[in-house]
């Protein structure tokens, strides 16, 4: 890495709160941002404090009745429509100022590498991936990767490619850009057939005058760290060195987890080190370097998403954390007091094995068949030959 990276949190992230019982619990990012503080990782880092995003910049991606509706909803009650009120979107207090604040995070992280000052910026807070032009979707209410993404092709870059690892298609960004070959949208993700919200088949290729800017890859549950690897290094890496990003934006989410309970991938923290580890290189390998990494999804809130999250922190800064490492005592004794019958993991590994075999062409598994789909659905578009495991 040549220059520092950027760091955006502030404890006012943890205002986006869809309540005690929802799976998007807030604890998960304090519970990080405290494990990444003990293990020394922010040691020295001037993190960066965000400004709530402006209605103008939200609206790049969502339609102004929309923001009308969300700043009226915690008046107006349930009904409010837009996708406001549901059990996945419950209204909640100042629901717009703590959603535009997300928004205003990545953008914070967004103008730090569009104004040189970082090669790499990260905002565990963002990743809201699953919000729509005029509706809240997926526990998202506004779309700050989408947001984050139009900036930046307003500010210098011309070819952006977004990696998506979350467990979910990432909807709402293919959404946003579906149209646009300027932005390459990559969704590596569970299987539509089996997971909400249906949609990242192969087949969604990117619209009229933008086909093979759409990448999906669609993995059948039970996919482990091992496959997933594999999946991933068969497809996305020579589509980027064919796109040749300027900057990659990642979504990673870490519901792809084997004890997540809102889906059925069967990755380990060590999986998703292994990621953050392949996301590095590709940066560098592809994108001189710059890379915007965002959060996401992640429900094992004390078990998984702190120590997953905290090796993306550590990875974006070049300090990587031994996998063997032990909790600190100290962070330990207060998870424990958030769910005191819980048992939490003794170090920063599952103590996985994350080697796997490149694809060689075969067609033995239920991974290689969506490998074979992706790549010839899309290697042809861009001068790719999908049975040659070469390219």
């Amino acid at each position: 890495m040549g220059k520092a990276a950027a760091v955006v949190w502030d404890e006012s992230f943890l205002g986006y709160d869809l309540g005690s019982d929802h799976p998007l619990n807030p604890v998960r990012l304090d519970l990080t941002i405290r494990l990444a503080t003990a293990l020394g990782v922010l040691d020295g880092v001037d993190l960066v404090t965000p400004e709530p995003a402006t209605d103008a910049e939200i609206e790049r991606v969502h339609e102004p009745s929309y923001l009308s509706a969300v700043q009226a909803a915690p008046m107006a009650g349930w009904d409010v429509g837009h996708g406001l009120g549901t059990a996945d979107n419950p209204v909640f207090a100042r629901m717009h100022e703590a959603s535009a604040l997300v928004v205003g995070g990545s953008l914070a992280a967004a103008r730090k590498i569009a104004s040189g000052e970082a090669d790499r910026a990260v905002n565990i807070a963002g990743g809201l991936h699953h919000a729509m032009p005029d509706h809240a979707a997926g526990f998202c209410v506004y779309n700050d990767c989408a947001v984050a993404i139009s900036w930046l092709l307003d500010n210098g870059f011309d070819r952006i490619a977004y990696i998506d690892v979350d467990v979910h298609h990432g909807d709402g960004v293919q959404t946003a850009f579906y149209d646009d070959p300027r932005v390459l949208t990559v969704s590596v993700h569970q299987s539509p057939l089996s997971l909400w919200p249906g949609t990242g088949r192969a087949a969604e290729l990117g619209g009229k005058g933008a086909e093979g800017a759409s990448v999906n890859l669609a993995l059948p549950p039970g996919t482990g760290d091992q496959a997933w690897l594999r999946a991933f290094d068969a497809t996305v890496p020579a589509l980027l060195k064919v796109f040749r990003p300027q900057v990659l934006v990642t979504q990673c989410g870490v519901d792809t987890h084997r004890e997540d309970p809102l889906a059925d991938l069967a990755l380990t923290v060590d999986g998703h080190r292994a990621i953050y580890y392949r996301l590095r290189e590709l940066a560098e390998e592809t994108a001189n370097g710059r890379w915007l990494a965002l959060g996401g999804g992640g429900y094992e809130l004390l078990r998984v998403v702190p120590r997953s999250w905290t090796h993306l922190l550590a990875t974006v800064l070049d300090r990587d954390v031994d996998p063997n490492t032990p909790l600190p005592a100290d962070w330990v004794a207060h998870a424990s007091t958030i769910a005191p019958n819980w048992p939490l993991p003794s170090s920063m590994t599952d103590s996985a094995d994350t080697e796997f075999l490149p694809w060689g062409g075969q067609v033995d598994t239920p991974v290689d068949l969506a490998i074979l789909e992706t790549r010839r659905a899309l290697y042809p578009l861009h001068g790719l030959d999908p049975e040659d495991p070469r390219d």
